[in-house]
Formats: structure tokens, C-alpha cells, sequence
């Protein structure tokens, strides 16, 4: 399974791989096709047990509370924009973690209100896509060495 992305990769390995989204990924249209099938709610479990994201996290970014146990009793997926916000989400984190080189440092990045940002934390700017571009092109100015 060869993908020209690294961070597609990554984002299936943090998702659960296979094993969790029950399909293999080689390519950002596999993703994409994924998403558009709706992930397994369990993989909202797997990122937590990771320490990917908090259960408040989770919460605030992806799904609430109410409706994920109302989805666990009906035994759904997630819809395709709660799968589409978890993927975006673990991406910018697989970002972040490529950039710093190291987990804890991306989480700290990540978590931390930046100047740039209004003082607001990058993962909180990427609940939206637009947000989360954002992030990623002031990580991609870190990656490049300009100051961020």
C-alpha cells in the first residue's frame, strides 16, 4: 500500500487503519471515499484510547455528547460531515506532528493560543476547513524555517 501523501498515512494509521475504517487507503480519493461512506463511530474510541483527542475534544470538534450515545444505541457511523470533521482533525495533527517531529510537541503547537491566530489555539481555528487550512499553511512556514 504506497501513497505519495505522508499524510494520508498517517491520518489512516491514526484513524485505526483498516482494522477501524474497514478498508485499506492508498490515496486521498480512498480517504475521501471513506468519509463519504461514513466512518464506524468506533474509531471515535480509538483516536481517544491514543490520546489523539480528548473526549472534550471530541466533543467541541467533531460529534456531542448526546448525539454520539444517541448513534452508539442505534449502532450508527458517523454522518459524512462528522467523518469528514474527524479526518480533518487527525490530518492537522499528522500535520503538526511531521512539522515538530515529535507528538507531545504538535499537541503543545496545537493547543497553545498563537499570536497569529488572534490568540486563539490552531486546533480550535481548525474546526473549519478554512481554519484548518490555516493552520497547516502557518505549520508549512514553521516546516520552511520562517517565523510563525
Amino acid at each position: 500500500m504506497q501513497s505519495r501523501d505522508p499524510v494520508v498515512m498517517a491520518v489512516y494509521e491514526k484513524l485505526g487503519g483498516k482494522s477501524m475504517l474497514g478498508a485499506e487507503i492508498a490515496s486521498a480519493a480512498d480517504l475521501a471515499r471513506v468519509v463519504s461512506h461514513r466512518i464506524p463511530l468506533r474509531a471515535l474510541a480509538h483516536v481517544q484510547r491514543q490520546g489523539l483527542f480528548s473526549e472534550g475534544e471530541i466533543q467541541r470538534f467533531i460529534i456531542p455528547a448526546r448525539t454520539r450515545r444517541h448513534r452508539e444505541a442505534k449502532k450508527e457511523r458517523l454522518t459524512v460531515e462528522e467523518s469528514d470533521r474527524l479526518v480533518r482533525m487527525a490530518r492537522v495533527q499528522a500535520v503538526a506532528e511531521d512539522v515538530f517531529g515529535d507528538a507531545d510537541r504538535a499537541n503543545r503547537w496545537l493547543r497553545d493560543p498563537l499570536g497569529e491566530l488572534s490568540s486563539i489555539a490552531p486546533l480550535d481555528w481548525a474546526r473549519t476547513e478554512a481554519g484548518a487550512r490555516l493552520v497547516e499553511e502557518i505549520l508549512a512556514k514553521i516546516d520552511w524555517g520562517a517565523a510563525a
